[in-house]
């Protein structure tokens, strides 16, 4: 199996694999840990809430058989969700130790202007890092965003990405083979689909 989406009742699997099979791709959605260790590359999506997907993650296997993954060097793309529980620990849901595969936390925005809705939902423009591979020539800047938390990346992880909700903060990070973003590309249009063209290989 070249491509896996992991399944871990996260929901929005369904339009990553459609992304996916439009540019020409047969990406499998699975939820059984050797066939993560069979694949060539992962997408780790996930819309939901950090205990509960956790739960999910661990209890299925995927936790483990995700860090093998990313530790063999295959190719990792995490998206939304997928992207805060890489790392140590999320505020959501009174706090939740995650896959500490980078270090990190998640918080809540909390803006002090009232104009500034929780969560961060729709299209805002995204500052692509110039080196990052998946992001040149890309036909756009602006990507969908369905967000409350954001992640503080700890040393030794790479910023590839940043975006303005309030605040400026963190929509992309990069780890050698593993790649990560806030916003979803898979409902980002030309945009999000050059990323995942680029992903795919």
């Amino acid at each position: 199996m070249r491509t896996v989406i992991l399944d871990y009742d996260a929901g929005n699997l369904t339009s990553v694999q459609r992304a996916c099979a439009h540019l020409g791709h047969d990406a499998a959605v699975v939820r059984d840990p050797a066939q993560v260790d069979a694949a060539e590359r992962v997408i780790f999506p996930g819309v939901g809430a950090a205990a509960q997907c956790m739960g999910s993650l661990n209890g299925l296997g995927l936790a483990d058989a995700l860090r093998r993954a990313i530790a063999a060097g295959k190719p990792v793309l995490a998206i939304c969700v997928g992207l805060q529980l890489l790392f140590e620990h999320s505020e959501e849901d009174g706090g939740v130790p995650c896959l500490g595969v980078l270090p990190g936390r998640v918080v809540r925005f909390r803006p002090t202007d009232t104009a500034i809705k929780v969560p961060h939902m729709g299209w805002n423009e995204v500052d692509f890092a110039p080196g990052e591979p998946l992001a040149q020539g890309l036909p756009g800047r602006h990507c969908y965003f369905v967000h409350s938390y954001y992640v503080e990346p700890g040393s030794g992880v790479d910023v590839v990405a940043h975006s303005e909700h309030g605040i400026r903060f963190c929509a992309g990070v990069r780890r050698d083979n593993l790649v990560a973003f806030q916003f979803h590309p898979e409902k980002s249009g030309a945009v999000g689909l050059a990323l995942l063209r680029r992903f795919l290989g």
